[in-house]
């Protein structure tokens, strides 16, 4: 069985000031990893978020009909929704 470290051959060069570093260092220490490991999961984590966006998502005919029908359905006001929205917002205050 093959061990991490030998499976992670590949490398990525950064550049950086000292002071996004440190910030980055504070980071890492925080969330209890190495930079290295905290850099490449938090890289992974946005491009995850970033790539889930261009996914093509494929439903039954049936749920796909509901779903066009409940687009197709009339607006209903919601009151409280309307009153909420005519307020000042709490940075506005």
């Amino acid at each position: 069985m093959a061990t991490a470290t030998a499976l992670r051959k590949d490398r990525i060069d950064l550049r950086t000031t000292k002071e996004r570093k440190s910030f980055i260092e504070r980071g890492a220490i925080a969330a209890g990893q190495n930079l290295s490991e905290f850099v490449l999961s938090s890289a992974q984590e946005k491009a995850e978020m970033v790539l889930a966006d261009q996914n093509r998502f494929v439903i039954p005919k049936a749920k796909f009909d509901a779903f066009l029908a409940a687009l197709d359905k009339p607006v209903s006001q919601k009151e409280r929704l309307a009153r909420l929205m005519s307020e000042p917002s709490i940075l506005e205050r």
